[in-house]
């Protein structure tokens, strides 16, 4: 059976029904992305699951009330003790069917939230500011770059010291080596056969300059498949590594001496028609006018919806000068040192690369936050700042360019953004600030090495 990501649910379910029947299948797994990227799901039997495509199904709402440890949130509305943790709906997607080449003759259905709880469903907030985009005229398109380091020893060694110093695969910096994807192609080889199998077109796949550091850059595709993609293979990464007794992590910064891992996002607009809405050769550097109100919805909006882009603590560690990652939101034409980076050329290639995003982030809430910032922009007409040439690390931005330095100021700007409400839902905004000041809460509990080891003895 071809996967249908094309097809519409009604055709798409009846060709599951057939494949479902003649290869066997006992169990189908279902399962859906939470606030922070994760995917949680279950294995479902063929009855159940052949019900659910024509029902829904039911997943305890508790996945959107506790954090990456499974600890309960104390400070949200809509999932809770105060709920009695009720029951979300789940509505399958099965024309979004995978194969799943690392376990035994099943399938991946996944699904998306609806009902009480969908306004905090990841993949339904990216559909709303989508809906907009199309009510305006306009088809997106992105395209997912993660860096991710991969350790080379299992989880269980690695999970019996906390983490800490984990073997890299590879040592030192070597960025483009063939060498080293030669010496390790079981693990590029394994990875680009998982892509492969579970429809993922991978565009390029390299070694980046660092210790165990790769870099994958997805197809460029309509926007919602795009983010599916990201998702899936964040997922399937890890878990192809662990059944090679290794290791992938998208932590923004591992290591205090090597570069941070970004998660870059290319974007772009058509009209209706086709035609590219950010290219214009009567233009300089062939912007267009829409590209440009892009850019400066990008940039008034940036610490607004910075905590989309940097969810984490760690994800601050990340975003220093001097590492590759930005600081402000200036932009500049093919800048790598600016977080909004205009790529331009033909009516084809003609993009913009928003590069704040770390490999940490959910790409559901990443890309919504960037198609919702820039069509905020051309909504508006805001015209961005100066196009900015040399090295933007060294710049003291104004201060409406400046990003949030930490998790808790991220939240805030959240908070208090009526952009963010408008676009994104006072439901959404209000749950996920409350759970970024939830993880900073957490981590002001705890007292670190570097704490130790500086006030111990002399304070």
């Amino acid at each position: 059976m071809e996967h249908a990501l094309n097809a519409d649910a009604a055709s798409a379910a009846a060709a599951l029904r057939r494949l479902i029947t003649e290869r066997n299948i006992t169990h189908i797994k279902v399962g859906f992305f939470d606030l922070d990227g994760v995917m949680a799901g279950k294995y479902m039997s063929t009855a159940k699951f052949l019900a659910a495509l024509d029902n829904n199904y039911a997943f305890c709402d508790v996945v959107f009330g506790w954090d990456v440890n499974d600890q309960l949130f104390d400070n949200i509305k809509l999932s809770g003790w105060i709920t009695g943790y009720a029951d979300a709906e789940i509505r399958l997607l099965p024309q979004h069917w995978r194969e799943l080449p690392l376990e035994n003759n099943t399938v991946l259905v996944p699904g998306e939230v609806v009902g009480r709880m969908e306004p905090l469903c990841p993949r339904q907030l990216l559909k709303r500011v989508l809906a907009r985009a199309d009510s305006m005229g306009y088809r997106t398109f992105s395209g997912f770059e993660y860096e991710f380091l991969v350790a080379d020893e299992s989880h269980e060694t690695l999970r019996a010291r906390d983490f800490t110093q984990p073997k890299p695969l590879g040592h030192g910096p070597f960025g483009y080596s063939v060498l080293r994807t030669a010496v390790n192609n079981d693990f590029y080889e394994g990875l680009l056969d998982v892509c492969n199998q579970m429809a993922i077109p991978v565009e390029g796949f390299h070694e980046e300059t660092g210790p165990g550091q790769l870099e994958l850059a997805l197809q460029v595709m309509e926007t919602s498949t795009a983010a599916d993609n990201a998702a899936l293979f964040k997922t399937f990464a890890k878990v192809l590594a662990q059944k090679q007794n290794r290791m992938v992590s998208f932590m923004a910064k591992w290591h205090p001496d090597h570069s941070g891992q970004g998660g870059h996002v290319h974007v772009s607009l058509q009209h209706l028609d086709g035609s590219s809405a950010f290219y214009d050769p009567s233009k300089p550097d062939n912007i267009s006018d829409e590209m440009r109100w892009f850019v400066g919805g990008l940039q008034r909006t940036a610490r607004d919806l910075m905590a989309l882009h940097a969810p984490t603590i760690n994800s601050y560690r990340r975003l220093v000068p001097g590492y590759w990652a930005p600081t402000s939101a200036l932009w500049g034409v093919d800048n790598r040192t600016t977080a909004i980076r205009a790529i331009t050329g033909s009516a084809k290639s003609q993009r913009i690369e928003y590069r704040v995003p770390g490999a940490d982030c959910n790409p559901y809430l990443a890309v919504a936050a960037i198609f919702a910032a820039g069509l905020y922009g051309i909504e508006h007409q805001i015209e961005p700042s100066a196009a900015f040439c040399g090295n933007a690390y060294a710049e003291i931005p104004p201060p409406e360019l400046t990003l949030p330095r930490s998790l808790w100021e991220a939240a805030q700007c959240l908070r208090a953004s009526e952009m963010a409400r408008q676009w994104l839902g006072d439901d959404f905004v209000d749950h996920f600030a409350a759970t970024r000041e939830w993880e900073e809460r957490e981590f002001q509990k705890h007292v670190t090495d570097w704490e130790r080891q500086r006030y111990f003895e002399i304070i």
